[in-house]
């Protein structure tokens, strides 16, 4: 399994995937939330619509282990749909009250690492190499 430490940015060496992002994992968790919020969903759309977000790097199994971590924090709350006609019953993730307040912490959370990703950004474009 490939490692990603310091220096992930620059190398690439063998085996590592291409486009990874530490970045990526860490958004992870709030978009999960925001999707949920928006939709109960279960988990292979939520692995569709994590992909439109730019977040396909990351592995379906963390996508998974993320959403039983945040079951156990009782931010969400799943039931499986055994209503669907085709296939077998699918495990469909519902926000509740805790995961709420998880949103709420996070939107500022984001708000905040904006503020700082602009301001590097316009720090590196302000100088020239």
């Amino acid at each position: 399994m490939p490692r990603h430490g310091r220096g992930w940015g620059i190398g690439g060496g063998e085996g590592r995937r291409r486009n990874y992002s530490p970045l990526n994992t860490s958004l992870l968790e709030p978009a999960l939330l925001i999707l949920i919020n928006t939709e109960p969903s279960h988990g292979y759309s939520l692995l569709a619509d994590l992909e439109a977000f730019g977040l396909s790097t990351v592995h379906p199994s963390v996508v998974y282990r993320t959403l039983r971590e945040m079951e156990d924090l009782e931010w969400i709350h799943s039931d499986w749909d055994t209503d669907q006609s085709q296939g077998p019953p699918r495990r469909t993730y519902h926000l509740i009250a805790k995961g709420e307040e998880a949103l709420e912490y996070w939107k500022r959370e984001l708000a905040n690492a904006n503020q700082t990703i602009e301001q590097l950004l316009e720090k590196s474009l302000s100088r020239k190499i």
